[in-house]
């Protein structure tokens, strides 16, 4: 699986359906591997960064540093996430990854700057972006000094209809 030359077989496809909690049907997976043998311009079975920074909607986008280094199941798994049946809680778990960049658990206000940063590029100062953060921060309950969790992450977002949704075309 991941080889551009090889194919999916049925039991391919059902198990990485399974990995992914049944939130792409077995004609998404196919789809999702065609565009992923694409992306896999050496054929090694795993995306690069670069091979996803190819496609320039995720150019100047936060998750292209999530995406370093995935096989088939996994770049399946990360954009479950994106699917219309996935839930709150799964969208939220992508967003705190993201923001999430060292791995420790905690989001810090230098860790936000630094998404939005990505994000705005140089369309706003560090100063305008500083300022939008705290004020967000301060709204939602939280100070320039506060660390959030997972569980802060699901506080602010769970109560949104959080719209993160991909379409995957199917021939």
């Amino acid at each position: 699986m991941g080889n551009s030359s090889s194919m999916l077989t049925q039991y391919d496809i059902e198990e990485v359906q399974e990995y992914c909690q049944n939130l792409f049907s077995q004609q998404e997976i196919v789809s999702l591997y065609q565009r992923f043998c694409q992306l896999d311009r050496n054929a090694k079975g795993f995306i690069s960064a670069d091979e996803f920074l190819s496609v320039p909607e995720f150019a100047m986008n936060p998750l292209s540093q999530m995406v370093d280094g995935l096989n088939f199941k996994d770049f399946v798994a990360f954009l479950s996430a994106f699917s219309a049946k996935a839930s709150v809680q799964q969208k939220v778990k992508l967003i705190f990854k993201v923001y999430d960049s060292d791995g420790n658990g905690k989001v810090s206000f230098n860790d936000m700057l630094e998404v939005l940063r990505d994000l705005s590029g140089s369309f706003i100062s560090d100063v305008q972006r500083e300022q939008v953060l705290t004020q967000l921060l301060k709204e939602a309950g939280y100070s320039k000094d506060s660390y959030l969790t997972l569980d802060d992450f699901n506080k602010i977002f769970g109560i949104s209809e959080l719209k993160m949704e991909v379409e995957v075309p199917v021939d």
